[in-house]
């Protein structure tokens, strides 16, 4: 038997266990498609509202080019990284996992720091998402995916503490794939949120 049918063999019992993986990953972009849905209802929103300010402020005198410039380059960093960890753990090289999902971590709660402190300024400036129709949509579409990124963070802390407990085993390796579909999906409805909120509200 060679090292790596053994190791698969060892952590799940061989192409049984490979295939409880495969309908966990299936599973996971149905729930990826449905979360796609729900951010398409967001945007649908959000593009019908976003003229009614109800004579309060629009985007172009909230919204601030750089803060949204700074976010999009934290978050498609980490997008890189943590495809760079996904690459070291095809290697089985467990340190270097390690290594990227901290810094993937870093980059991802710099985005959430920026967009957690654009909001309280929003909401001390008299901007709230009850002030108009137009920041009820804004808040709803970029908030809910703020606290996708933030659920993406502690997934990978999670992820962190089960490779180092258990190295990088078929079903760490099989979380870590999915954590990566879903980190990738945030990246994509990210530049859509700063291609259809931020650059058209700023114009």
């Amino acid at each position: 038997m060679n090292t790596r049918a053994g190791t698969i063999a060892a952590h799940g019992g061989g192409s049984a266990a490979a295939e409880t993986h495969a309908q966990r990953t299936l599973g996971f972009w149905l729930y990826l498609m449905s979360d796609a849905c729900i951010f398409a209802l967001l945007f649908m929103t959000y593009g019908i509202m976003v003229g009614n300010t109800d004579g309060g402020p629009t985007g172009k005198s909230l919204f601030s080019l750089s803060n949204a410039a700074y976010e999009t380059a934290l978050l498609l960093v980490s997008s890189t990284t943590f495809g760079f960890a996904s690459l070291a753990s095809r290697d089985g090289n467990r340190g270097a996992v390690l290594g990227w999902l901290v810094l993937t971590f870093v980059l991802g709660a710099g985005f959430v720091f920026l967009e957690v402190r654009e909001f309280l300024g929003l909401i001390n400036a008299g901007a709230g998402p009850d002030r108009s129709g137009f920041l009820s949509a804004f808040f709803t579409l970029v908030g809910t995916h703020g606290v996708h990124v933030s659920t993406g963070l502690v997934w990978i802390v999670i992820m962190i503490g089960q490779i180092m407990a258990k190295g990088l085993s078929l079903p760490v390796t099989s979380r870590l794939f999915r954590l990566g579909l879903f980190w990738h999906f945030l990246d994509i409805a990210w530049v859509g949120i700063f291609s259809v909120v931020y650059l058209p509200g700023l114009l």
